[in-house]
């Protein structure tokens, strides 16, 4: 994820402070991982000093003084330039799951038993994930599609796997 630009677009809508840009981006992405207070701040930092952002005001309320931030052109440009890229898929398998079941086939480890409990815990996933989805806000319920399409692959590609584990083991024995 890249969190500048993630910023730059709620920096879009209107000048906002740290504070509020941490809670729309939890609150606006509620299945990514939640941003640091301080990971905001330095990025605000950076964007400033790219000219993606710049002070707006500084505000004195009943708390500490608080610097809203807002989007420049050249931020806006950098925006759209991004919201027009598309994501590559990944070139390299990069799954802890895919490893543990490589590595357990070759130390003779059981990779079968953890294939069936990893299947186990995706279905138990998916079950609170659809739970989620049907009571949750229409971001939660994005956020949980997408999850659960993934966790749909993961089993698929177990399954296959579970197939191919014997010209696994025979591959490594020879």
């Amino acid at each position: 994820m890249s969190t500048r630009h993630v910023l730059l677009g709620l920096l879009a809508e209107r000048p906002k402070h740290g504070y509020e840009l941490k809670k729309e981006h939890d609150h606006h992405l509620p299945g990514a991982r939640p941003l640091a207070y301080g990971q905001v701040y330095a990025t605000l930092q950076r964007l400033e000093r790219d000219g993606f952002a710049e002070v707006a005001e500084t505000a004195q309320g009943g708390g500490p003084e608080r610097t809203v931030y807002a989007i420049t052109d050249r931020g806006g440009a950098e925006l759209a330039r991004w919201l027009e890229e598309v994501e590559e898929s990944a070139p390299y398998v990069v799954s802890p799951l895919f490893s543990r079941v490589v590595v357990a086939a070759v130390t003779g480890g059981a990779a079968d038993g953890y294939l069936l409990r990893q299947r186990a815990a995706h279905l138990a996933r998916m079950r609170e994930l659809t739970a989620e989805r049907r009571s949750g806000s229409p971001a939660r319920a994005l956020a949980a599609d997408y999850a659960l399409q993934h966790l749909d692959a993961d089993l698929r590609w177990i399954e296959t796997a579970m197939e191919r584990l014997a010209d696994l083991r025979g591959e490594i024995d020879a």
